[in-house]
């Protein structure tokens, strides 16, 4: 009986693979779908793999992808900046272009990993906390050139010439002369003589150079000023995604008479350009791109913002990529203050010409911020 039993068994095993076979029921797994813009996870989770719409393998195809620094690319501020500089490629050189969010900072291998294993020719990464990162993909990976946004190149690191990168560029930005001209803004529309800065972390040297532009500028026209500068207490992990204490320290500033904030720290200090634009007669200044077009919550209060124009410089690198003229080593962005916008009457006649003169005496160098020195 136990042996017929066992016969009706495998009998009925073998239909049921018949059955699985006469389905198209293989165990092949289904291929992956694009997933465009998917962000990486923290917790050993690992990241979703750039979308293959186009063979980055192939040498017809020019594929370009960006990694964020921890953040989201619609920061409103330097991660978006980057992003569309990236995405001058898709338009203007017909690039297959990808994101990758990090969440965790212990990823940023593994995100850059994922476009380089694709095929990716040229990876844009975000943030000076990403350099060393970057740097160590770049020697794992010398036929794909790195573009470093915020990562200043110091190699070489001694006497060996193998240390030199020759497939990474650091996009750097003199951010003093930018904040210098934040600064002397906000130095000349003060009413209080009390002005404020919410800023980022202290452990990102832009972000020193920022507030100690902000701070000499504001001091150069206006020697007796008071300034409230207040960096995020946290990591770099939470002091740029922060809009809640940005806006509780703007609010602080405000209560101790400062009238004008310089808000530099992704969404930390969109938290408080948006606290200060909801109180009247107000200024607010914005920080790496005109937050004008990323931030119209700070309409009321925005009268300008201390740009780092990193989109052009993403892009500018790209097609040097392509052109075959990659500038391995340090490359210089451009600075400048954003469009006074809908605020533009507040600016009067005189301190227009004042920040012209300014402006000049800093690209000739006839003015310093003091930043560095």
């Amino acid at each position: 009986m136990v042996a017929k039993r066992s016969y009706l068994v495998v009998l009925l095993l073998l239909l049921l693979g018949l059955v699985l076979v006469a389905c198209g029921g293989d165990t092949a797994e289904p291929a992956a779908e694009g997933t465009s813009g998917e962000a990486s996870e923290s917790s050993g989770e690992e990241a979703a793999a750039p979308a293959a719409e186009a063979d980055c393998s192939s040498e017809e195809v020019l594929c370009v992808g960006l990694v964020t620094d921890v953040g989201e690319v619609d920061d409103k501020s330097f991660n978006q900046s980057a992003w569309e500089g990236v995405k001058l490629a898709e338009s203007e050189l017909g690039a297959k272009v990808d994101f990758i969010e990090t969440k965790d900072a212990k990823d940023y291998g593994a995100n850059i990993a994922l476009f380089a294993e694709n095929g990716y020719d040229i990876i844009v990464t975000v943030g000076f906390a990403m350099g060393e990162a970057t740097g160590i993909a770049a020697t794992e990976y010398p036929d794909i050139d790195f573009i470093g946004v915020d990562q200043f190149q110091a190699w070489p690191f001694d006497d060996d010439a193998s240390n030199d990168f020759t497939n990474v560029a650091g996009l750097i930005f003199p951010e003093d002369k930018s904040g210098f001209m934040a600064g002397a803004l906000a130095g000349m529309l003060t009413q209080s003589n009390t002005i404020a800065a919410v800023l980022g972390t202290d452990l990102v040297p832009p972000v020193v150079a920022f507030k100690e532009g902000y701070e000499a500028g504001a001091r150069y026209v206006n020697p007796d000023i008071n300034i409230i500068s207040t960096y995020h207490p946290g990591g770099m992990d939470v002091a740029f995604v922060d809009p809640e204490w940005g806006a509780s320290t703007a609010k602080q500033a405000i209560d101790q008479g400062a009238d004008v904030i310089f808000g530099a720290g992704g969404k930390t200090g969109n938290g408080a350009l948006i606290e200060v634009a909801s109180h009247e007669n107000l200024f607010c200044i914005g920080v790496d791109t005109d937050q004008w077009e990323t931030v119209p919550e700070a309409h009321p209060c925005l009268v300008s913002s201390a740009m780092k124009l990193i989109t052009p410089g993403v892009f500018d690198l790209v097609k040097a990529s392509v052109d075959g003229n990659f500038p391995a080593g340090n490359f210089t962005g451009g600075v400048g203050l954003a469009p006074f916008h809908d605020l533009d009457s507040k600016v009067s006649a005189e301190i227009k010409a004042k920040l012209d003169e300014i402006d000049a005496g800093l690209q000739d160098g006839s003015i310093e911020t003091g930043y560095g020195s």
